[in-house]
């Protein structure tokens, strides 16, 4: 059981890193490839740190090696990213015209849905088995903290902003902060739930 959710985890962990490859050879065949824009998506970023902690983590296991504890956090980090991506992309961005976010149709169901579901799937299948501390996990929260931080930075000297609601000039800075703030509250209660599942799975034993 344990080979085959290795395999599992390096299959999904290919596909994500074979749909971003494919989004750069399409935008880069039209000319439109930005590098800097292009890893400015937190989709991008997510999905490429979900891409190496599942290769990684399923190497060690195929290997007969049990995954470090720091290895277990960081997938942990990266299952919450994932959630983030699916749940804002779901709730926020799916539907809306004139809003191309990928390239490739095929591209923005890998990466907006397939890889959300697969590695949230995966941590309530197959948690680590160790327990966390709720409080450390409150950490995992600063990337995508930071990431706000830094796009709203740049945004205000490029003029160029990742998603319409992360844009001052369409959402408002009062829709602005409550968007932030709802973002910030809610990647907190999901990064204490699956603490809840390792832990749940680590003291049954």
């Amino acid at each position: 059981m344990n080979k085959l959710l290795s395999y599992v985890k390096i299959g999904f962990g290919l596909l994500a890193i074979s749909a971003i490859v494919n989004e750069i050879t399409v935008l880069v065949s039209r000319g439109q490839f930005d590098l800097a824009n292009f890893f400015s998506f937190f989709t991008i970023e997510s999905n490429l740190f979900a891409a190496i902690i599942l290769l990684y983590s399923g190497n060690y296991v195929l290997t007969k090696h049990a995954p470090s504890s720091r290895l277990n956090w960081l997938r942990g980090a990266s299952t919450l990213y994932m959630a983030i991506t699916g749940i804002i992309f779901s709730l926020l961005l799916a539907g809306l015209e004139n809003v191309q976010l990928t390239a490739v149709p095929w591209d923005n169901t890998v990466l907006h849905y397939i890889m959300p579901i697969a590695v949230v799937g995966l941590w309530f299948i197959d948690p680590p088995k160790q327990t966390f501390s709720y409080t450390k996990s409150l950490i995992w929260i600063l990337f995508p903290l930071g990431y706000g931080v830094y796009t709203w930075i740049r945004g205000a000297i490029t003029g160029w902003y990742p998603y319409p609601f992360m844009n001052p000039d369409i959402s408002g800075i009062g829709g602005l902060i409550v968007v932030s703030i709802s973002i910030a509250i809610g990647s907190a209660l999901l990064g204490l739930i699956l603490v809840w599942r390792a832990n749940q799975v680590a003291k049954s034993v």
